[in-house]
């Protein structure tokens, strides 16, 4: 992880920038996908899903008091947004809609204004950080 400082617009380009964001999507795709079937079940997605840190309500601290069930239910809610099409899979092209829908949310959210913010090493953001800083570099 490391600190950096971005805004809306470096998501935004890394998206629009079809050749990385597809990229990035299909990479993290075949890491997820532990048969090599192209398609993604909820068990080869639900550590990512945890990933996400959805019950984070302060840095670092999970203050949101759910039951087994009710986590359950949270992260196969976040699976059905990625299976689009309801056949308890996830193709290529619906994670990579999802995502793109995921980091648009996020570029919105931030706006135009830079912010710091703890990326990690692997992620989407950490692609579109070092994407921008490349565009610097030559």
């Amino acid at each position: 992880m490391s600190v950096e400082i971005l805004d809306g617009s470096t998501i935004l380009e890394f998206v629009e920038d079809e050749g990385a964001f597809n990229g990035s999507v299909e990479e993290r795709f075949a890491t997820l996908d532990e048969d090599n079937d192209g398609r993604l079940t909820y068990a080869e997605m639900a550590r990512e899903l945890m990933s996400l840190r959805v019950r984070e309500i302060h840095f670092g601290v999970d203050e949101l008091d759910l039951s087994h069930d009710e986590l359950a239910k949270l992260y196969r809610g976040l699976f059905g947004r990625f299976d689009r099409d309801g056949n308890g899979t996830v193709e290529l092209e619906e994670f990579r809609a999802e995502m793109r829908e995921v980091m648009l949310a996020v570029a919105t959210g931030l706006g135009f204004l830079p912010v710091q913010m703890v990326v990690e090493e692997g992620s989407f953001l950490r692609k579109a950080v070092d994407r921008e800083s490349a565009k610097y570099m030559a």
